[in-house]
């Protein structure tokens, strides 16, 4: 997974796989997803990220069988 955070537009792409993209969906104003050939997700671009996904407040957390 790659995220990037445009600061000059305020974008969030994310990257979940390397597959290609072949169909973008609007699931909303500043939400769109990338689909590749068989439907599965690829990315997401999210506009407005301040707002509408609290880029401010970013946290990871990768959770094991073991940790869960």
């Amino acid at each position: 997974m790659k995220i990037n955070h445009f600061e000059d537009t305020d974008t969030l792409h994310i990257v979940f796989t390397g597959n290609a993209a072949v169909e973008t969906r609007e699931m909303s104003e500043d939400v769109y997803i990338d689909l590749d050939e068989h439907g599965h997700l690829v990315s997401m671009t999210i506009e407005h990220a301040e707002i509408n996904a609290n880029i401010l407040e970013f946290a990871f957390a990768r959770r094991t069988k073991a940790s869960a």
